[in-house]
């Protein structure tokens, strides 16, 4: 029988947001109470060691041209944060898992399959993939569902570059995004938190938008493991789980392709998936954020990132409100 903990427990009346980052929290309680046993010294190891593990992800250069059509003038979030603090649940659930676990994935070789209402349809090698299109360096603003953010500069090339290349057949109306789920190379898949494999999708008109993203890195590099190696989606304007990592199809379908998150806990996610400070996720605000990497001081001194309000469309709204015209996006959330 499954006992419900009571409503403080489960965090019911605490915006994710309001939650201090796991690293932040552990690397100051192991200080604190080092500190009280009289072994302050000691304290340092465990943020140094998240710190070495950080540096220690840095990987292979990744040539790009900046696009200065796509960069904002917030302050990028820094590399070790962007790399030690994700969501990834084929490495665990935890914002640290993925770090510490992602090491078993394999990037190469790797395959990306295109099937599906295409007139070309095509099983591609990562390097052939890569070479499609020039790459570009891109920062965007990435906006969780949990109420944190973060700014990061991407490496890849539109969506629509590969679309053009496989030529969707009239009835094509939607694409499928399916990601590895292998249990030996992500210890998360054994779990029942989802029904693997990830599954995510966009409306054509959505993924054919010039702000559409397939990556291939961050940062000049490309992708860390636990970012998504070696290929996934960046949508700016949508909630983080919307970018499907380590794709291994892109199927174009006629009907509204099921997406885990959907299936998972339909009234919490939709299909859409856009920023909106107005549609609250049931279990917390979505009109404000904290941006990771911003928390006053540093090391073990520091406190909550202050909030900012959330915008629309994760302020993309200018460039993609009018794929939207005339939907209701309480409804269609």
């Amino acid at each position: 029988m499954l006992i419900p903990s009571p409503k403080w427990l489960r965090g019911g009346d605490i915006a994710a947001g309001e939650v201090t980052p796991r690293h932040v929290f552990e690397a100051r309680r192991r200080m604190l109470a080092l500190a009280a046993a009289g072994a302050a010294g000691s304290t340092l190891a465990p943020w140094f060691a998240r710190q070495a593990l950080a540096q220690g992800q840095h990987g292979q250069k990744l040539a790009a041209t900046p696009n200065n059509a796509y960069v904002i003038t917030d302050k990028r979030t820094p590399f070790e944060d962007v790399t030690t603090y994700n969501n990834f649940y084929e490495f665990g659930t935890d914002k640290s898992d993925p770090a510490r676990n992602a090491g078993t994935l394999r990037p190469r070789p790797w395959q990306v399959s295109v099937e599906g209402l295409v007139k070309k349809p095509k099983v591609y090698d990562l390097d052939e993939l890569m070479k499609l299109a020039a790459m570009e360096e891109r920062v965007y603003r990435l906006r969780c569902v949990e109420g944190w953010s973060m700014v990061i500069p991407w490496v890849g090339y539109p969506l629509a570059e590969l679309i053009r290349r496989v030529e969707p057949q009239p009835g094509a109306r939607y694409i499928q995004f399916i990601t590895l789920a292998d249990k030996k190379q992500m210890p998360g898949v054994s779990s029942g938190v989802l029904d693997w494999p990830y599954s995510e999708g966009l409306r054509m008109d959505e993924a054919m938008h010039p702000l559409a993203l397939l990556t291939f890195g961050l940062y000049g590099e490309v992708l860390p493991n636990q970012n998504g190696a070696p290929v996934r989606m960046v949508v700016p304007w949508k909630y983080g789980f919307k970018s499907a990592k380590s794709i291994v199809k892109i199927r174009f379908v006629d009907k509204q392709p099921p997406t885990s998150w959907n299936l998972a806990a339909p009234q919490e996610y939709g299909f859409y998936s856009n920023v909106n400070p107005d549609v609250d996720h049931p279990r917390w605000s979505q009109a404000t954020e904290r941006r990771i990497g911003e928390e006053r001081g540093s090391g073990f001194g520091a406190l909550f990132a202050p909030k900012r309000k959330t915008l629309p469309f994760n302020g993309y709204g200018q460039q993609v409100a009018s794929l939207y015209q005339g939907m209701d996006l309480k409804k269609f959330f």
